[in-house]
C-alpha cells in the first residue's frame, strides 16, 4: 500500500519553513543541539580522563537514558493530556540548570565522575519527559501535508548540530577547557526556551484518520479506534480548514484525572498500538536498531584513542563526519519529501547501517573509516527519520504523543543496556569486536523482518 503523493522539490524543500511557529522551534532546537553535542564530546573525554575505562564511559550513558525506562510512557500521557509547549520549557530549563552545575564543578577543580552520573541523571529525567512532547508537538507547528517534510527538517536541524557541535567543542576545549563546553551547553538551553515562549498556537479543534491510518485497523477486522468525528475529519484532507474551526490560542490541554487516568491513557496506548500491526513492527525494529547501534557512538572515545591514536581532536573529526554523514541524509530526506515505498527505504536504510558498523569496527586506517562513519551516519537518520514520519501518518492526533512516547522508549529503553553491555563488552573483548558484532546482528533481524512481513515493505 502507498498513500504518499508527490514529495516536495527544489524551493519546497524547506516548505515547513514558512509556518513561523516552526521557525522558531527549529532556530532554537538547533542551538540547544548544537550545545548539547558539545557537551557530549566534553563529557565523554572527561569521563575517559577521569577513569581509563570503558565501562564507565557505557555506564555514563546508561545513566543519561535509564530514566526514560520509567518516565518515557508517563511523559507520553502527559504529552496528549498536558500543554506541551510549557512541559517542554520546565525541562529544557530543567537541562540547562544540570549543564551549568557541571560547568562550574570543572572550573572549581572539584569534579568527581559520581558527580557527572548524577547530573548525568537529572538531565537524562529532563529529556525522559520532555520528549514525547518534542515529537509530538511537531504537528501543532506545521500544518498536517507539511508533517513528513517538517520532520525531515527536525532530522537536519538535530544532525546539523551534530557537524557544528563536535567542531565547536573541539574549539572551545582548545581556548576554554572542558568547563567551557559545559557552559555554552547550559547557556544554549535558553535558545529554546525563548523559541518556545515566543510559539503562538492557533489550531483547530478535532483530530481525524487518514485512510492510512485506518488501513491497520481494517487487515486485523477491527473498528478503528480514536477516530475522530467526520467534522474533524475533513482537516486532514483539507489542512488549512482552520477558517472553519474554532480556533484557540494556547488552549490548555484536559487535566488529568490522577493516577488512575494516567493509567487508564496509558493503558488505551498500548492497546491502541497492538491493533495496529505495522506501527507495533516498526517500534520494535527501532528498537532493535537502537540496541546494536548506538554502541558505535558510547564506543567512539577508544576508537579514537586506542585504534587511531588520536586525542580530543580526533574525536571530535570522528563524531562529527558521522554527523555530516546523517546531516546530508536528512537533507536528501527533505529534498524527496514524501515519497513512495518507504517501508523498503526502511528495511535498505537499516541493513546498510549495519554493513557500515561492520566496516568501520574492521578497519584500523582512518580515511576508510571515516568513509565508513559517514555512511553509518547517513543511514542511521534515514533509518529513524523515514520510521518517524510512517508512524506519525499511520496514529491518531488524540493517540499522538502516547504512540510518540513508545517509539522514544526504544532509544532510551534500549540505550541503556546497549550502552552498559557495549562498555563491558569492550571492556572484555576490544571495541572492534564488540561493535561487529553488533552490527552483524542488525544486518540478520533487518534480512529476517523484511523477508516475514509483506505489509510493512509495502508502505
Amino acid at each position: 500500500m502507498s498513500t504518499a503523493r508527490t514529495g516536495p522539490r527544489g524551493g519546497a524543500m524547506f516548505r515547513a519553513l514558512s509556518h513561523r511557529n516552526y521557525r522558531l522551534f527549529w532556530a532554537g532546537a538547533f542551538l540547544s543541539g548544537a550545545g548539547t553535542w558539545m557537551q557530549t564530546v566534553a563529557q565523554s573525554w572527561l569521563v575517559l580522563k577521569l577513569t581509563d575505562s570503558a565501562f564507565w564511559l557505557g555506564l555514563d550513558t546508561f545513566m543519561a537514558s535509564a530514566p526514560g525506562l520509567l518516565l518515557t510512557l508517563l511523559a507520553g500521557v502527559y504529552a496528549d493530556v498536558f500543554d506541551r509547549k510549557r512541559l517542554l520549557i520546565f525541562m529544557q530549563a530543567g537541562a540547562g540548570a544540570a549543564a551549568l552545575a557541571l560547568a562550574a564543578l570543572v572550573w572549581a577543580e572539584a569534579v568527581q565522575v559520581w558527580m557527572i552520573l548524577v547530573l548525568t541523571f537529572v538531565t537524562g529525567c529532563c529529556w525522559a519527559v520532555a520528549g514525547p512532547s518534542y515529537q509530538a508537538i511537531t504537528i501543532d507547528l506545521v500544518e498536517r501535508e507539511d508533517l513528513a517534510n517538517a520532520i525531515a527538517l527536525n532530522s537536519t536541524q538535530f544532525q546539523l548540530s551534530r557537524v557544528f557541535g563536535p567542531l565547536l567543542a573541539a574549539l572551545a576545549i582548545k581556548f576554554t577547557g572542558l568547563a567551557g563546553c559545559f557552559l555554552i551547553n547550559g547557556l544554549s538551553y535558553a535558545a529554546i526556551v525563548v523559541a518556545l515562549a515566543l510559539v503562538k498556537f492557533k489550531k483547530a479543534a478535532g483530530t481525524g484518520e487518514t485512510a492510512a491510518q485506518r488501513g491497520d485497523d481494517a487487515a486485523e477486522g477491527t473498528p478503528a479506534a480514536g477516530a475522530e468525528p467526520t467534522a474533524a475529519s475533513a482537516e486532514v484532507a483539507s489542512p488549512g480548514a482552520d477558517a472553519a474551526s474554532a480556533l484557540v490560542d494556547d488552549a490548555p490541554r484536559r487535566t488529568s484525572g490522577g493516577g488512575r487516568a494516567v493509567l487508564r491513557d496509558l493503558l488505551e496506548g498500548f492497546s491502541y498500538v497492538k491493533r495496529r500491526p505495522r506501527v507495533s513492527l516498526l517500534i520494535v525494529c527501532s528498537a532493535v536498531v537502537s540496541l546494536f547501534g548506538s554502541p558505535y557512538l558510547v564506543l567512539m572515545p577508544l576508537f579514537a584513542r586506542n585504534v587511531f591514536g588520536w586525542g580530543e581532536t580526533g574525536l571530535s573529526l570522528l563524531m562529527g563526519t558521522a554527523g555530516v554523514g546523517a546531516l546530508c541524509g536528512a537533507l536528501m530526506l527533505a529534498y524527496r519529501g514524501d515519497f513512495r515505498r518507504k517501508g523498503w527505504f526502511v528495511l535498505c536504510s537499516a541493513f546498510a547501517a549495519a554493513l557500515c558498523v561492520v566496516g568501520f569496527s574492521s578497519v584500523s586506517r582512518p580515511a576508510p573509516a571515516l568513509v565508513l562513519l559517514f555512511g553509518v551516519g547517513f543511514s542511521m537518520v534515514s533509518f529513524f527519520a523515514v520510521s518517524n514520519t510512517l508512524i506519525q501518518h499511520l496514529v491518531t492526533d488524540r493517540m499522538r504523543g502516547r504512540v510518540m512516547s513508545m517509539w522514544i522508549l526504544t532509544f532510551v529503553g534500549t540505550m541503556p543496556f546497549g550502552s552498559f553491555l557495549s562498555g563491558a563488552a569492550a571492556e572484555r573483548f576490544g571495541p572492534q569486536r564488540t561493535l561487529a558484532a553488533c552490527g552483524i546482528f542488525i544486518a540478520l533481524f533487518v534480512v529476517w523482518v523484511g523477508w516475514r512481513n509483506p505489509r510493512l515493505r509495502e508502505l
